[in-house]
């Protein structure tokens, strides 16, 4: 949108400040370093939401300043660090023998909070639950090539033009649950209360514990454990995924030269995916719309929260993160012909299997697996439940968003199912799709209504 030379999606900084946590608890010093788990260290990368307002900040019933939200935003960061203070770290690298992998220095460098200025409103955006180039400028990420050990763990971005905030976490800092319950502390102490519906806040417990693959246990002794249990032929997120990954790369899925078909891929050896947002209230449609042949496998991927699902459970306020892969899978003809009622009945068993020897087990894989790109999968599916998680509802003294959207993830293909803000029991799915399956995809998604 330009005219007369003037971009009006253009986002001016107009301040940047690093904050720190107002009170740092005796026990987080400046040396401690938090070890993380496996399940820590598969994205380390910065994960953006952008909350979405219409209403004018009020406070007793007087209209706020982009000035004083962002003065509150910055208090309410502040205090929520002092309980959060990892949040305020900095990644870094595990002690030698070099390993490769990642840890959690308590350093106290503090995060990030932009306060920003743009000429585009909220109605220039149309629908806000399809994603825009634009929502990329919402937030602040670091410059290409920036060295982890110096890019903040949390970044916040206030434009005053659409009361827009975009926040970013490090998913090697918190899983979904946990940056919800950050989000929500943060929210709570920036308006000074908890907002009505918001989750109860407790004392967050940010040591991995029994998440740690060597707690205990060797990588060693939890594989021979597992094979003398005979379970690993059960484990079915591993065991899908390497029957998923030879079917890939059978006969008809290679071109002459013995080379993968990388038409649908970019230059970095990903696809070309297209990002949408479905509003539904049930669907089992991306089979239909890949033409996927009927003999073979497919696969449905989900996330599973092993904090209760451990013996003994993990502490009520854990902040890292916590969730494994769990999957059903059969033929495309198996597919077709099956009830829904069967299909949720197998998600149902598959949740079930996820015991604290399953999850043992997927955390001593993931210390074992190669960091490896994986081949072009359309048959597989993998879906996360963020219906837990209503974003919209945190209030950061501006009232309830009328849409939280999250920006394009390193796994685009991944669905999120999500509360919609607009409709009591709605969930909106956002997924990324080849262009040339798109509409196929939306034929038979909606016709599945």
């Amino acid at each position: 949108m330009a005219a007369n030379g003037v971009d009006y999606h253009e986002v001016f900084t107009t301040k940047t400040i690093t904050v720190c946590p107002r009170a740092r608890p005796t026990h987080a010093n400046e040396a401690k370093v938090i070890h993380l788990s496996n399940l820590d260290r598969k994205c380390p990368a910065l994960m953006y939401l952008v909350f979405f307002y219409r209403s004018t900040p009020t406070l007793h019933g007087r209209q706020l300043s982009s000035a004083s939200l962002f003065s509150s935003l910055k208090r309410g960061l502040e205090e929520a660090m002092s309980d959060w203070y990892p949040a305020a770290g900095r990644l870094c690298l595990a002690p030698p023998p070099p390993t490769g992998k990642i840890n959690l220095a308590c350093t106290n460098s503090g995060a990030l909070l932009v306060e920003a200025a743009t000429r585009a409103t909220i109605s220039d955006l149309g629908d806000l639950a399809q994603h825009n180039d634009f929502y990329e400028r919402l937030v602040r990420k670091p410059p290409s090539g920036a060295c982890f050990a110096d890019t903040p763990l949390v970044v916040g971005q206030f434009a005053c033009g659409g009361y827009s905030i975009g926040v970013g976490t490090n998913h090697a800092l918190f899983d979904g649950a946990a940056n919800y319950s950050f989000l929500s502390a943060w929210a709570s102490k920036t308006v000074g209360r908890a907002a009505e519906g918001q989750v109860e806040l407790v004392e967050p417990v940010h040591e991995r514990g029994r998440l740690l693959v060597c707690h205990g246990q060797s990588q060693v002794s939890l594989s021979k454990s597992a094979d003398r249990e005979g379970e690993m032929g059960e484990f079915m997120a591993l065991d899908h995924l390497h029957q998923l990954i030879k079917q890939a790369v059978s006969v008809d899925h290679i071109v002459p030269g013995g080379q993968l078909k990388l038409s649908e891929m970019d230059s970095t050896g990903h696809e070309h995916l297209v990002l949408r947002t479905f509003s539904v209230s049930a669907s089992m449609a991306r089979t239909k719309a890949f033409n996927i042949p009927k003999h073979r496998m497919v696969c449905l991927q989900f996330a599973v929260d092993a904090r209760a699902r451990m013996s003994p459970p993990l502490p009520k306020g854990f902040t890292g993160n916590a969730y494994v892969l769990s999957s059903v899978a059969c033929t495309g003809a198996e597919l077709k012909e099956a009830s829904l009622a069967t299909v949720v009945g197998k998600i149902k068993m598959a949740k079930q299997a996820v015991t604290d020897s399953y999850i043992m087990k997927y955390l001593a894989a993931l210390n074992a697996a190669p960091q490896v790109a994986l081949p072009p999968l359309p048959e597989l599916t993998m879906v996360s439940d963020w219906t837990k998680t209503p974003y919209h509802s945190i209030d950061f003294g501006i009232g309830k968003a009328v849409y939280v959207t999250p920006l394009a993830t390193p796994f685009p293909q991944v669905g999120y199912f999500m509360q919609s803000p607009s409709e009591a029991g709605r969930v909106d799915v956002r997924i990324g799709l080849p262009h040339m399956h798109l509409q196929a995809f939306t034929r038979y998604f909606l016709s599945a209504m």
